[in-house]
């Protein structure tokens, strides 16, 4: 198995190496974004190990790239930000797991050997709905030509209510697929957030898309 370890940390990159070479794997060390790219150009690997923190370019950002290149390898983030929404927009940015610093090393080659035995895994389609169009790979949105801006939860509701194109979708089953499981729902979370996503849509030049189903939850209006 041939892996590529992106870490800018000299001494972390080292531990990585000499830890996963024992473990009988072939490890490539790029030390920023820059590098890992000319190396996943020139080489099939099996699996990535990317952090978060690199020098010239984040971590999501990078995984976003490679997303974006169709490759579906693996990638295993490593970082020292371990908030709900950090780990949220690393998996979100393409990232198949996250392990926050510090970690010890067995825990690490486990969920490598977790990966690996899945092996490659298909890359989500992209959801087109009129001119809004979701690249949950990539973690882009655009309108037609317009970027769209969205913060790591505006992305999940969107994506979630982009999935039933339609569909009266309850308050209950938006805070249970796009909130933690322990959120308490009895605020009104749901309707700032479809607020805000509203306003971000309108920004990129959208009509409106969400309608409002009151007492009940919120549809995705379908174009005629």
């Amino acid at each position: 198995m041939k892996l590529l370890v992106v870490e800018d940390d000299v001494r972390m990159a080292g531990l990585l190496h000499r830890g996963l070479v024992q473990e009988r794997w072939a490890v490539d060390i790029a030390r920023d974004g820059v590098d890992a790219r000319h190396a996943i150009s020139s080489t099939p690997y099996d699996a990535v190990v990317c952090d978060v923190g690199l020098p010239d370019e984040s971590g999501f950002d990078w995984c976003r790239w490679l997303r974006s290149k169709g490759h579906g390898m693996p990638v295993l983030m490593l970082t020292a930000r371990t908030g709900i929404e950090d780990r949220i927009l690393g998996l979100d940015c393409g990232a198949d797991d996250y392990l926050g610093k510090p970690f010890a090393f067995g825990e690490l080659a486990a969920r490598l050997r977790a990966l690996l035995r899945r092996g490659e895994i298909p890359r989500p389609v992209v959801l087109e709905h009129g001119d809004l169009r979701l690249d949950p790979a990539a973690h882009t949105v655009r309108w037609g030509d317009s970027p769209v801006e969205l913060s790591p939860r505006e992305f999940a509701l969107l994506d979630y209510l982009m999935r039933r194109p339609g569909e009266v979708v309850r308050r209950s089953d938006i805070l249970d697929h796009v909130w933690d499981y322990a959120y308490d729902g009895t605020s009104n979370v749901v309707d700032v957030y479809v607020r805000y996503l509203r306003l971000r849509l309108a920004a990129a030049g959208a009509p409106e898309q969400l309608e409002t189903v009151r007492g009940v939850g919120y549809r995705l209006v379908v174009q005629p």
